[in-house]
This record gives C-alpha cells, sequence and structure tokens, in this order.
C-alpha cells in the first residue's frame, strides 16, 4: 500500500514509518526540513518538503496514496479539510491523531474519579474545543466516502524509531536534569492512561487495514499516577524524593498547554474498540519502562 503520512519526521510519525516500511507498505512523508529527507531515508521513507498550509501539494500527494495519516498536528484544521477534500468518495483509509487532553480537566495535579469511554465523551473545554471539532470532522468524512478514523493517544512512552522525544515524559527528565530535582504539577496526584510507541504504531497498522470508517478510538494500555511516574524517575535518576510544583511556576517552566493539561490535569480513558479490532498491546507498563529503558542512549 501507499501510504502518505504527514508529521513524518516527528516521535509518532517516524515510528509509525518506520513501522509501516517494516509491514511492506511503500510511505511518503511530509516534512518541513531538507535535512529531514536524508533522515528518513535511512529508515526507508521518500520525504517530500512542505508544510500543514500546503494545500495543493497535500491534495496531490493525499490522491496519489493508497492511504493518509496524519501524524503532525492535531489542531490545523486546513491540512486536515485538504486531505478530506482530496480523499472524497474514493473510500481510502484516512488514519487521524488526536490526543486525550481533550478529556483533561486541568486540575493542577489534583486526582479525579472520572474514566471516559470512546462511546460517551465529556462536552470539550473551550481550550479543546477546536481539536475535537476537527476530530468531529474527520469522523463526519465517513459520509462522504472516505474510511477515516480518529486514534487519540493517551501518554505515549518509550523510544522511537527516530532520536525525537516524546511529549510529556521526557519534559520531566529535562526539568529534572537542569535542576537536580524531579518536580510533578501540584501534589502529582493527577493520573493519564497510557501506551507504549510499539503499541502505538501496532495500532496504526492494525486499523489501516480494519478499522470502519467513522470510528474513534483512545489508545491506551495501562494508566499511572503522575507521582508515581516522578517517583520512578527520581529512583532511576538517583535523585532525592520528587517534590510538588506549584501551578504557575510549572507554567512558567513549560507553559500554559504543557503544565495545565499535558503535565497537570487527569485523563483517564479506556479504549475498547481497539481491542475489539483485534490489537493486544505488548509493551512494559510505563513504571516499569521508567526504571529499566528510560535512560538507555541516547537518553
Amino acid at each position: 500500500m501507499k501510504v502518505f503520512l504527514t508529521g513524518a519526521a516527528g516521535f509518532i510519525g517516524s515510528s509509525i514509518a518506520a513501522g509501516l516500511v517494516a509491514a511492506g507498505h511503500q510511505v511518503t512523508g511530509l516534512v518541513r526540513k531538507p535535512e529531514q529527507v536524508a533522515e528518513l531515508a535511512t529508515i526507508g521513507v521518500q520525504g517530500v518538503l512542505g508544510t500543514l498550509d500546503d494545500r495543493e501539494l497535500i491534495i496531490e500527494q493525499a490522491r496519489a496514496a493508497d492511504a493518509v495519516i496524519n501524524a503532525a498536528s492535531s489542531d490545523h484544521r486546513g491540512a486536515v479539510e485538504a486531505i478530506i477534500e482530496a480523499l472524497a468518495g474514493s473510500g481510502k483509509p484516512y488514519l487521524h491523531t488526536s490526543g486525550s487532553s481533550i478529556v483533561g480537566d486541568a486540575s493542577g495535579g489534583e486526582g479525579s474519579v472520572h474514566i471516559y469511554h470512546e462511546d460517551k465523551l465529556p462536552a470539550p473545554t473551550a481550550d479543546k474545543a477546536a481539536r475535537v471539532a476537527i476530530d468531529d470532522l474527520v469522523l463526519a468524512s465517513a459520509s462522504d466516502g472516505v474510511r477515516a478514523s480518529v486514534l487519540c493517544n493517551t501518554l505515549i512512552y518509550g523510544h522511537g524509531a527516530l532520536p525525537r522525544d516524546s511529549v510529556q515524559l521526557p519534559r520531566l527528565l529535562k526539568q529534572a536534569r537542569k535542576s537536580g530535582i524531579v518536580r510533578h504539577v501540584g501534589p502529582g496526584r493527577n493520573s493519564w492512561s497510557n501506551v507504549h510507541i510499539d503499541d502505538v504504531v501496532a495500532l496504526y497498522l492494525l486499523a489501516l487495514e480494519k478499522s470502519p470508517a467513522g470510528t474513534f478510538y483512545f489508545v491506551e494500555s495501562g494508566e499511572a499516577a503522575f507521582r508515581d511516574m516522578t517517583a520512578a524517575i527520581a529512583e532511576a535518576l538517583k535523585l532525592g524524593p520528587a517534590q510538588d510544583w506549584p501551578l504557575p511556576e510549572a507554567i512558567a517552566e513549560w507553559g500554559y498547554e504543557m503544565a495545565s493539561y499535558g503535565l497537570g490535569s487527569n485523563s483517564r480513558v479506556r479504549g475498547e474498540r481497539a481491542r475489539a479490532l483485534g490489537w493486544q498491546p505488548k509493551g512494559p507498563a510505563v513504571l516499569d519502562w521508567i526504571a529499566h529503558d528510560m535512560l538507555k542512549p541516547p537518553y
């Protein structure tokens, strides 16, 4: 299958690309920098220069492909509209990447008992309404002849195909190395569902082949509280106990979006649909990965 992949040089995208190539697919990846073309070639991917604003390029590449995967920004509506326009009436698969901060509560590190399921999502907060609207647009394209699915990833850990950082845990690690103190937002009682990058890739490959049109998936294989993850990071780095960090100070370090949602919210979800499709996650639990694999080179 010829697959057009946006975000091909990123952590998620490059890992998906390598998985696709290993499975025998031909991958063309959208990249922003010339040096990334050569980098993708090392994992068997043909790079094409462009950005998510290059509407005509995206339409051209999507129409030339047998399938499209958007692993770039979850918030770029223009690129999504271009992909849907290109694929309308084709019956081709389109996998769109979202993130489970769409159900984040910005709790400031306090815990929550709320767990969300794929068939009963809450109304989005004002901060997340635009992203949810894009997810809904993708799902609605099923009625226009696109075999579209939304894969809503949780906290992803693991080492990818290229030396790239995932979104959340590397920020905690870098701050700890910089300051000598491992910190979590507020009391760190907030929990996130999570999943190993190898299991993410496995689901994308499975969904490419089998996902019914108009399906929304939460991608998760477990969950952990941030205070437990920071405790594991402190142990791995041989530092003192992890410390609470007031939200304003965390925002000064990581910015509003990352501190409030990526690191300071609860995002507890359950992904029944992926398992019903036949997905069987095999990666280590996040606390085991932190203890035994997080600091392996080049990290």
